[in-house]
């Protein structure tokens, strides 16, 4: 059985949640500095405004740099190069008629300063990670686009990743890349199976698996008898439950509450639930087996 990595996780790790910015509009930069005030050390954004108002989470985060709440080198901050066919065709960071290095280093320049550390200057920003917000129309055109984002790793960008990823474009990725994925951002849901496979791929390859959508799109796992033997047993909401149970199959998960009550509920409840799990080893270890197994035998 594997270990619980609820139970082992690192400093690095903690907490186990990404703040998730998408469809936040204009409360975008009042959200972020919640986020990183009740404890979040770790900031999802996009070049996309259609979603994502990357320009708020700079002034944000900024913000949150200059109070003394933390420092940039303790935040993990990613962000995306989203293709045409994903944008507002009326509101994109690049011309969409021009090249597709063009586009990427036009993407990547803005993002780099939308969230640079100050307001006067672009000096020092960096990204921990850039990902590709889905894969491109072939792969060709894809391990192109990441050929283009090796060229700013490690200085402007310190890692890379894909979001909304198969299995055999991630190997392919990962066969032909100078720079291998780091994070791969997926929906962890019944539709994809969960990413069995692909999961134990990124585990193989030191790849971390990011989710979103964790509980609008798991009602069944969400009253599960695992979860509500955990909620009960731990005293924690059923969402708190799920999110650790989710964690515990090595996945970071995206948290994109919008109320300051529930970030710290949820970040707190985690805490709860680790503390429980350590004093109740041998009921944690039955309630994540059947979890696991859950999770194993869904068919779409």
């Amino acid at each position: 059985m594997a270990p619980s990595r609820l139970l082992s996780s690192e400093p690095h790790w903690e907490p186990l949640f990404i703040y998730g910015t998408a469809w936040k509009r204009e409360r975008t930069k009042e959200l972020v500095k919640q986020a990183l005030q009740k404890g979040f050390r770790k900031v999802d954004t996009a070049a996309q405004p259609r979603h994502y108002q990357e320009a708020l989470v700079g002034e944000g985060l900024r913000e949150v740099y200059a109070g003394g709440v933390v420092k940039r080198e303790h935040v993990y901050l990613q962000t995306k190069y989203t293709t045409p066919a994903g944008q507002d065709q009326n509101n994109m960071p690049y011309d969409p008629s021009a090249t597709l290095e063009t586009q990427v280093h036009t993407s990547v320049a803005s993002s780099l300063k939308n969230l640079r550390l100050k307001n006067d200057s672009e000096e020092g920003s960096y990204i921990d990670c850039l990902l590709l917000h889905s894969p491109l129309p072939t792969i060709e055109q894809t391990l192109q686009a990441w050929k283009i984002l090796e060229s700013y790793v490690p200085d402007k960008i310190r890692s890379l990743g894909i979001s909304n990823v198969t299995l055999p474009i991630l190997q392919a990725i990962h066969e032909n890349s100078a720079v291998k994925p780091s994070v791969v951002q997926n929906r962890f849901y019944p539709q994809t199976r969960y990413d069995v496979p692909l999961r134990a791929f990124c585990a193989q390859h030191g790849i971390m698996y990011e989710s979103f959508w964790t509980l609008t799109g798991n009602p069944r796992l969400l009253k599960s008898e695992p979860v509500a033997m955990l909620a009960k047993s731990a005293e924690v909401s059923s969402s708190v439950a799920l999110y650790a149970l989710v964690m515990d199959q090595g996945i970071v998960v995206l948290n994109g509450t919008t109320s300051a009550e529930h970030m710290v509920a949820d970040l707190t409840g985690i805490r709860e639930v680790r503390e429980w799990a350590a004093s109740r080893g041998k009921e944690w270890l039955q309630i994540t087996e059947a979890f696991r197994n859950s999770i194993e035998e869904t068919h779409p």
